[in-house]
């Protein structure tokens, strides 16, 4: 996938509905009820489509290009991190859509493929020493942290929504140590209300923050985005 400053080509407008005809999947033996909604899911959504379309590894890309298309967020960004970034799409929409002499740095705990133009490491982000080494990586202030990172399900609401949450009050963490005053962050939260603290500490730190549901996140996901813009370089020592 070339890169190209600019957006022209990669907006979501080519996820347009298919032509109305539904695909049905009948439920084989030996397949879960649930796996069959999921595959037929898969078959009957756009955005599914068009990454195969696009030549994106997944639907997810979209949801960037939306948040960016919104927010503008890629508009001056020299250095970003892309945290969870497996299987790539998010950084193959930073690769085609930043100037080809940007810094985008990607790590996961999953495998990823090599993407050109981009540095990608395979490690959990919560390991001690990760955050050093995506700085390494960086070679200097970042001036975008993205986090699409959410902890494997384990069937408990709850459970679940407070492991994701912890990731987000890690991402925050070395957004707040490597962001260059002025830069913005950009983090996966789920709906369940025990993330107000991580949102009060985003307002003591950003001049804006606000909340993001981009249309290629389905409807019935609980997931939504926190966009916060303006990094003013508090440092946690002053959050009181």
């Amino acid at each position: 996938m070339a890169r190209r400053p600019g957006k022209s080509g990669s907006g979501s407008r080519g996820t347009g509905a298919r032509s109305g005809l539904k695909v049905r999947v009948r439920t084989a033996r030996g397949r879960k009820l649930s796996s069959t909604r999921w595959l037929q899911r898969q078959l009957n959504d756009p955005y599914v489509e068009a990454a195969r379309r696009d030549g994106y590894r997944s639907r997810a890309a979209y949801k960037l290009i939306e948040l960016d298309d919104q927010y503008d967020l890629l508009r001056g960004v020299k250095r970003v991190a892309d945290l969870g970034a497996a299987p790539g799409g998010w950084t193959q929409v930073m690769v085609a859509r930043l100037p080809s002499d940007a810094r985008i740095v990607g790590i996961d705990i999953l495998e990823m493929e090599p993407i050109a133009g981009a540095d990608l490491v395979q490690m959990d982000f919560l390991d001690v020493k990760a955050p050093e080494l995506l700085k390494e990586m960086l070679k200097g202030k970042a001036d975008l942290v993205l986090s699409d990172m959410a902890a494997p399900t384990t069937g408990h609401k709850q459970t679940d929504h407070l492991r994701t949450m912890a990731l987000c009050e890690a991402s925050l963490d070395f957004a707040m140590d490597v962001l260059a005053p002025g830069g913005s962050m950009v983090a996966k939260v789920l709906r369940g209300g025990t993330e107000s603290e991580l949102l009060t500490r985003m307002k003591q730190n950003f001049a804006t923050v606000k909340h993001a549901k981009p249309p290629a996140s389905r409807p019935e996901s609980v997931e939504w985005y926190v966009v916060a813009r303006g990094f003013t370089g508090q440092s946690r020592s002053n959050e009181g």
